[in-house]
């Protein structure tokens, strides 16, 4: 009889940090950016400069430099945006959260892929080691994610950070 106590209460104490674990991870960190914005990095001064952008709707969270991400919509040509602004090769989104369903990873990938959709530089070591990626749609989408750099990938596998990298900040 005590066994089947003793295993009763093992198995809702799994079900109970199950759950709670599946909840801080899809919802419990995420909160909605307070006035976002959308920037580019230009080609002529290397600097971040805001385009304009509509139903801008973004999500972050603070346990993770990576777990940005925005969805928008903009009336910028491709053509023009090549032109003026940095362009990276960043062309694997990182999924978000179910519930976030403006921002489809796959589906965006896919548009990367295709050639309907091309990825720029939005903004460098917005964390340390960590670049804002955004993809703009030839049909007036748009999206936003951060992405580790060289730098963000050696500090946090631990390979020793060369001279080309800043210094990490201290907390």
């Amino acid at each position: 009889m005590s066994g089947k106590i003793v295993g009763i209460v093992i198995l809702v104490s799994a079900l109970i940090a199950g759950a709670a674990l599946y909840y801080l991870q899809i919802y419990g960190f995420y909160h909605e950016v307070p006035e976002p914005k959308v920037e580019l990095v230009s080609l002529t001064s290397q600097e971040p400069e805001e385009i304009a952008a509509d139903n801008l709707q973004a999500i972050d969270a603070d346990s993770s430099p990576i777990r940005f991400r925005a969805c928008f919509t903009h009336d910028i040509s491709l053509a023009m945006a090549t032109e003026t602004y940095e362009m990276t090769n960043h062309t694997d989104p990182r999924n978000a959260p179910g519930w976030f369903d403006c921002f489809d990873a796959p589906a965006i990938g896919a548009e990367i892929e295709a050639g309907t959709a091309l990825t720029f530089l939005g903004g460098k070591n917005v964390h340390y080691g960590v670049d804002r990626i955004v993809a703009l749609t030839d049909d007036g989408r748009g999206y936003i994610w951060h992405e580790l750099n060289d730098c963000g990938e050696k500090s946090y596998d631990g390979t020793v950070v060369g001279e080309a990298c800043p210094e990490r900040p201290a907390n």
